[in-house]
């Protein structure tokens, strides 16, 4: 059965009434035998819808090494390659993700933990992170959550509009708390979440 979630270039359209982005990827380039600075390509942002109209993402970019190689665009490559795979999970062993997600208003939060350490920015709208203490955070546009390793969800209280954010997951160790190694955890979703890419 095909994980619905799995991240493939797609349809630029997103459930959300939210404007698309645009990706510009920049490279080098020569002149008179001196390296420049030139635009790669700029192209929309291709979207998954999941579960229904509550929620999508979109890939904007992709590292496979940590750190990266970007001679010869040998980053680009590797992107353009794993997306091709179908098989990227929410966190990529080995290196990074970058994935911009739209929120519906009122979407039940879904309890979950991925092996990385994530920078997650609220673009538009606002967003309550509630975590499996009990504890919450409301965040609003231009704040930043980071993501240690730690079982949390997200909710968009807003009663009509859509909340967007851009998170930057990078893999990292595994976490371990009192003896206890923390592992990712779908909560129960994985046939609607896409896993971190198998066991490691």
């Amino acid at each position: 059965m095909t994980n619905p979630a799995k991240e493939t270039p797609g349809t630029p359209n997103t459930p959300s009434p939210l404007p698309n982005y645009t990706r510009h990827i920049t490279t080098h380039s020569t002149l008179n035998r001196k390296p420049v600075a030139t635009i790669h390509s700029t192209t929309p942002g291709t979207w998954t819808a999941v579960e229904g109209t509550t929620f999508a993402f979109s890939v904007a970019y992709t590292t496979s090494a940590f750190p990266a190689t970007l001679t010869a665009d040998a980053d680009i490559r590797a992107h353009e390659a794993l997306l091709a795979t179908n098989t990227l999970g929410l966190v990529h062993p080995g290196g990074t993700v970058c994935r911009v997600v739209d929120f519906a208003p009122g979407k039940p939060p879904l309890m979950h933990r991925t092996r990385s350490l994530d920078y997650g920015i609220v673009l538009e709208g606002e967003i309550e992170m509630v975590l499996d203490s009990g504890e919450t955070r409301r965040l609003t546009r231009g704040d930043i959550a980071v993501q240690r390793g730690t079982m949390h969800a997200w909710r968009n209280p807003h009663p009509t509009q859509w909340t967007r954010m851009v998170f930057v997951l990078q893999d990292c160790e595994a976490v371990e708390v009192g003896g206890v190694v923390l592992g990712e955890d779908l909560g129960g979703a994985g046939e609607i979440l896409p896993s971190e890419g198998g066991e490691r």
